[in-house]
């Protein structure tokens, strides 16, 4: 099979000044709630139904065409981790992210669409609290805060990439970290995805999580998030969303890999199942079991993670808001 050999955007600029927005879907190529509603959107627009106001508006339906044409989250990688410019691209992501990267770096706000693999409501990923670490410098969470709000959705998850990095440092201690690791799961900038980038580079981003990959509902959740959003910038010429008030947001506390194929769960879990301490998660192949070291909730389970991956995230509530 050919691989793809070119990644397609397209642009929309109104006539008078306004924030740059651009809108990612497909980025696993799994995940078509976003690509759906992209395409609906751009018909809306072709059509004269809708008119861009002011700023810049780019889609790019398909953000990882390989793994579209696969019908799989990844390519020949995961394109949402170590996502990064390079001079020495070694995969199809890298090429990708060399072309996709000086985009996202050419607008102001991100809107990521996703999906995910069990059964749960929607949610969305904010990026950090204002800070001046190292790791996620930012100054941007309130207007990052403000956007999440009015996307129509209750939920929240924080947290992401200091967790992820604690999750990188376990695996560097252990001895097997060589042969467990896959898809550079190793290296200290596997958290890095799109948002991380974007955020890197001046501006702010959210990923929406629209709900379980062929819930039907998922892609009208991803074209209203995209309506609120050209609302709340002020992009279409329509009344500002109201945001939500009635929020949950969660803080991811650890993320937990998948050791070997015979790692098994307990049961079928979804996002945000809650769990008391003690309960027990799941059983490694040795018979070892996996137990919840407090009350909390499971978020991202996969049963199928690759062995080295993450198999599945510990949250617990946040006092953000």
């Amino acid at each position: 099979m050919k691989q793809p050999s070119a990644l397609k955007s397209i642009t929309y600029h109104g006539l008078e000044t306004g924030p740059r927005l651009i809108v990612l879907g497909a980025v696993h190529g799994n995940e078509t709630c976003g690509t759906q509603a992209i395409h609906r959107m751009m018909q809306e627009l072709d059509a004269g139904k809708r008119e861009l106001a002011r700023g810049t508006l780019t889609f790019v339906p398909i953000t990882n065409p390989l793994a579209w044409q696969l019908e799989q989250r990844n390519g020949e990688r995961n394109l949402n981790r170590n996502f990064r410019l390079t001079d020495t691209p070694e995969d199809f992501e890298d090429r990708i992210a060399n072309r996709l990267g000086p985009l996202l770096q050419a607008h102001d706000v991100l809107l990521d669409l996703h999906s995910f693999h069990t059964g749960g409501e929607p949610f969305v990923m904010l990026g950090p609290r204002n800070n001046d670490s190292e790791l996620e410098y930012f100054q941007q969470a309130e207007a990052e805060q403000a956007l999440a709000r009015c996307l129509g959705v209750r939920r929240m998850v924080e947290g992401w990439l200091d967790t992820y990095a604690r999750g990188v440092a376990r695996r560097l201690r252990n001895p097997n970290a060589s042969l467990r690791a896959q898809m550079l799961s190793t290296d200290p900038g596997y958290g890095i995805g799109t948002t991380e980038f974007m955020r890197a580079h001046g501006g702010y981003a959210v990923t929406l999580e629209c709900g379980q990959h062929d819930d039907p509902n998922a892609p009208e959740v991803a074209y209203q998030a995209i309506i609120n959003t050209l609302a709340h910038l002020q992009l279409l010429d329509l009344p500002a969303p109201t945001p939500r008030q009635d929020v949950e947001v969660l803080q991811l506390v650890e993320v937990i890999d998948r050791d070997h194929p015979e790692d098994r769960f307990t049961r079928a879990w979804g996002s945000f199942d809650p769990v008391q301490a003690g309960d027990e998660i799941g059983h490694r192949h040795t018979g070892e079991p996996v137990v919840a070291p407090c009350d909390g909730f499971i978020v991202f389970p996969n049963p199928n993670a690759l062995p080295g991956n993450e198999w599945f995230y510990r949250a617990e509530l946040s006092d953000r808001f």
